[in-house]
């Protein structure tokens, strides 16, 4: 079983940073992504960064600039190092992981964590 679980969150003034961290285990062979996703009171969960296991990555708009998404292979973790905080990245971030496993790929979500940017 895949179990992916996510740290890091709290309260900090616009304009601080968090690292939040993503750490997937079980009987894992690979991973094909890890992603954060946010869902904000009233808001549908929006995608905020993913990377790839070549290393790509890619980010939503309005973050650009400010999260830089990461990932420690051998930790099998990926971060989210977000600066220059604003109170619209008020959410809970949830980490979402697709790995392969014997028999084929299995997703994964985090049970979240809470961000707040107070202004």
């Amino acid at each position: 079983q895949v179990q992916t679980v996510e740290s890091g969150g709290g309260l900090v003034q616009a304009g601080g940073s968090l690292r939040l961290s993503c750490t997937v285990s079980g009987s894992i062979l690979g991973i094909k992504s890890m992603d954060w996703y946010r869902q904000a009171p009233g808001k549908q969960r929006e995608l905020v960064a993913s990377i790839i296991a070549g290393g790509g990555t890619n980010y939503a708009e309005s973050v650009k600039g400010r999260f830089t998404i990461s990932r420690d292979n051998a930790k099998n973790t990926a971060y989210l190092q977000m600066n220059s905080l604003k109170a619209e990245d008020t959410a809970v971030y949830y980490c979402h992981t697709k790995t392969v496993i014997l028999g084929g790929l299995q997703t994964s979500w985090g049970q979240g964590t809470q961000v707040t940017v107070s202004s």
